[in-house]
Parts: structure tokens; C-alpha cells; sequence
């Protein structure tokens, strides 16, 4: 049996599983309002310290869900340059929480059906934004499998195409990890910021250009996919690291957002 183990544990949130227990609790607990169950989330994947509160805000909804059992992860590549999607050959992935398993039936039928989709290890060995997801999906949801998706050079369109073949039903949640702007002054980010929500909640994935999410091409699939389907799309929860625990001189930004059929 092949596991990866967390790598982050430690710097972007804490290894030790009592003290991250407590840490996502405690976001979870600064969540007053309730939300509906949606189908897809868009959910920040910086430090906790930073982004923290911004996924709670995205995910704490799904500790009422009793029919999700699977997870599909989409995240940019940070340190890895390749063309396509990545998969793993891995069958669970542990953090400190404890191990997911990783639906490989899945991966590999996204390796048989699209020429773009492989297995790229070296895309895992080093990447956050997925790996950032889990500890706040385990605690919500406690247990479900997992199918990671790390997006190289490819098309918003090619991933749209992948997404709707594992859309499924009610079973199936999509979570699309991503970071706002990056590095702008704190008022300029909150201009860039606010323009992405707007296009993200008409689904309008033209009137978000390059350098306004870091996870760009996995919104603007989902975009494709929510435009089809009718999706509705609630902004959930938007921020910055100059709110949270940075200076104001060079911010990240951080978006929640809830998509529903029907």
C-alpha cells in the first residue's frame, strides 16, 4: 500500500493532531451562520493562520452532510511544471488526522479516458494547496475518499470536460482550491478581489483575468460547468491576509464560495 504523508504539518498548520483539532475547531466555532450543502466550494489554501477563517467559512457546512462520501480536490501546481492534470498512484493520503483513501478506481479511469490526465508524482511531493484542504475536509466530514487532482498547463475547458465525467450525484462534492490576488497593496487588493466575486458569482469566468487567483484555471472550469448546469453561486466569506494576521503592504486574498444545482 502506497501513502502520502503530509508535508506541511508543521508550517502551513500544525503537526501535531490535538493542536490542529483545536485550531479548526475554533474557526469552525467563529462560523455563526448556517449555509445549504452545495456541490461545489471554492476554498483559500494558505496558512491557517492566514486563510483559516476563510475555510471554515467555505466548509464547515459539510459537518451536517450525510451523503457526501467522496471528494474530488482540484488544486494548482505551486512548485511543479507539467503539462495536464496529475493523479497519484498513492491509495491514501494522512495528515495528522489520520489517513484518506484515495479513490484510485477513479483515477485511473480519468487516466484511461483523457490523454491529459497521468500520474505526475513529483506534482504531490510538494504542494500545498491540496494538502491544506484536507485537515478541515477530515474534521468536517470525518470520513469520505478522495480523489486529488493537481492541474499543470491545460485548458479550463479540458478540465471542465474532466470534472463533468465525475460529477455524480449529491454523493460527490467539488472543492476548488485557490488564493485570491497576491502581493497587491491592501485597497488595491480589495478592488481586485471584489471584481473576481462579482465574476464568480454571475459566472462570467471572461471577466476574471491572469494573476487574480492562483487556482485560476481550476474557477474558471468550474465556471464552464456551474454556466451549463444554471448553478447558483454564493459568496460565502472575503478577505485578505491584512485582515487576518499579515501587514498591509503586500496582502493575499482569500474567497469562500458555495455553488448549487437547482
Amino acid at each position: 500500500m502506497q501513502i502520502r504523508r503530509s508535508v506541511f504539518g508543521g508550517m502551513f498548520y500544525p503537526a501535531d493532531s490535538e493542536e490542529l483539532t483545536e485550531m479548526i475547531d475554533n474557526f469552525f466555532n467563529d462560523v455563526t451562520k448556517d449555509y445549504p450543502l452545495p456541490k461545489a466550494i471554492i476554498a483559500p489554501h494558505a496558512g491557517y493562520i492566514y486563510s483559516g477563517q476563510t475555510a471554515a467559512h467555505a466548509l464547515k457546512c459539510l459537518s451536517q452532510a450525510k451523503k457526501i462520501k467522496q471528494v474530488v480536490v482540484v488544486a494548482p501546481s505551486h512548485q511543479c511544471a507539467f503539462e495536464g492534470i496529475a493523479t497519484t498512484k498513492a491509495d491514501q493520503f494522512e495528515t495528522p488526522l489520520g489517513k484518506i483513501s484515495i479513490d484510485q478506481t477513479v483515477c485511473k479511469q480519468l487516466n484511461i479516458e483523457f490523454n491529459y490526465v497521468r500520474v505526475e508524482e513529483n506534482a504531490f511531493d510538494r504542494e500545498h494547496a491540496l494538502e491544506v484542504e484536507l485537515p478541515f475536509l477530515q474534521r468536517a466530514l470525518s470520513t469520505f475518499t478522495l480523489i486529488p487532482l493537481i492541474v499543470g498547463k491545460v485548458t479550463p475547458q479540458h478540465l471542465s470536460k474532466v470534472l463533468l465525467s465525475i460529477w455524480n450525484g449529491p454523493e460527490t462534492l467539488i472543492v476548488i482550491s485557490s488564493d485570491l490576488s497576491h502581493y497587491q497593496p491592501y485597497a488595491i487588493a480589495n478592488q481586485i478581489d471584489y471584481a473576481t466575486k462579482k465574476a464568480i458569482e454571475n459566472l462570467l469566468p471572461d471577466k476574471i483575468a491572469f494573476g487574480q487567483a492562483c487556482g485560476q484555471t481550476g474557477i474558471l472550469a468550474l465556471l464552464n460547468v456551474a454556466k451549463q448546469k444554471g448553478m447558483k453561486v454564493r459568496c460565502i466569506d472575503l478577505r485578505n491576509s491584512g485582515d487576518t494576521a499579515g501587514d498591509r503592504d503586500r496582502v493575499v486574498g482569500y474567497g469562500a464560495f458555495h455553488f448549487y444545482e437547482g
